[in-house]
């Protein structure tokens, strides 16, 4: 019968034996992490010495030596200086497709991928920047969905021209919905593809995870959303500015494709394959 307890409990390395093996991640500016020992989570500011430092999503920084020790996504990792990263290694984007080597941006495709707001624009480039730029797409802001039937009316989509639109809050019965419903009846529709995420504002598409939080605080009817949820994090929230930096400091907390929800990252991934789909008689390049 087999032995599950091994041969020789005290051979070498029994200790380690089924233990998790950390791997090497480079210690990149606005990387999030969380520390084993006492759970405290933050991102990636600065590197001095052999020490790097982590600021969580109250402001508050700590100083913690490179190595093991660390974890994202709950497995174990050693935190090591970038250049210390081996050359040549197969690298990813921070949407999880592989890096193309020495690629340079594409001709912009005449089709577009449009966006509610500056924000989500930005969350986009972030996450899937590098993969917009291979295939040649751009990505715009409309400053509301309000105003969509207008752009469409200025430059109508067409064949060879696609529209891929990411709208807010699109769920059964809100405002948002409607305005969407009754576009795609137009004439418009055939070369659309509009799609959306469940949450008010595309601040929440970024996990509680990644923020540190158990969940995005609850923002009480008439409160002005963003508004509440930097009252709600002790930020400061009396003007425009505020609303600013408080952003700067969520979209530092995304690195990669894992610190977005599910809801967003299938609705953009359909909307680069629509507006990068080949046209009949042509060659795509989408991956």
């Amino acid at each position: 019968m087999d032995d599950r307890y091994g041969s020789d409990v005290l051979a070498a390395g029994w200790r380690e034996r089924g233990a998790k093996v950390a791997v090497d991640v480079p210690a990149d500016r606005d990387l999030v992490v969380e520390v084993a020992v006492d759970g405290f989570c933050g991102a990636v500011t600065r590197i001095e010495g052999g020490q790097v430092e982590l600021e969580d999503y109250r402001g508050r920084r700590r100083l913690f030596p490179l190595g093991a020790g660390f974890m994202i996504d709950g497995e174990p990792v050693r935190l090591v200086h970038p250049s210390k990263v081996a050359a040549g290694a197969t690298r990813r984007t921070a949407s999880g497709s592989f890096a193309v080597a020495d690629a340079r941006a594409r001709t912009a495709l005449p089709s577009r991928i449009l966006v509610e707001g500056r924000h989500d624009a930005e969350l986009v480039e972030k996450v899937w920047g590098d993969d917009l730029r291979v295939e040649g797409v751009v990505v715009e802001y409309l400053q509301g969905v309000d105003l969509l039937e207008e752009l469409l009316a200025e430059a109508p989509p067409r064949r060879d021209r696609r529209y891929g639109v990411l709208v807010d809050h699109l769920v059964p019965g809100s405002k948002e919905t409607r305005i969407v419903e009754q576009i795609l009846r137009g004439p418009h529709g055939p070369h659309l593809r509009i799609v959306g995420h469940p949450y008010i504002d595309v601040w929440q598409c970024v996990t509680p995870a990644a923020m540190g939080i158990s969940a995005w605080p609850q923002i009480p009817r008439g409160t002005d959303w963003k508004t509440g949820i930097c009252r709600a994090f002790g930020w400061p929230a009396d003007s425009q500015a505020d609303i600013a930096h408080a952003w700067k400091r969520i979209l530092s907390r995304v690195t990669t494709y894992r610190d977005l929800e599910p809801s967003l990252l299938g609705r953009v991934e359909e909307l680069i394959d629509f507006v990068t789909e080949p046209v009949a008689g042509t060659t795509g390049t989408r991956r």
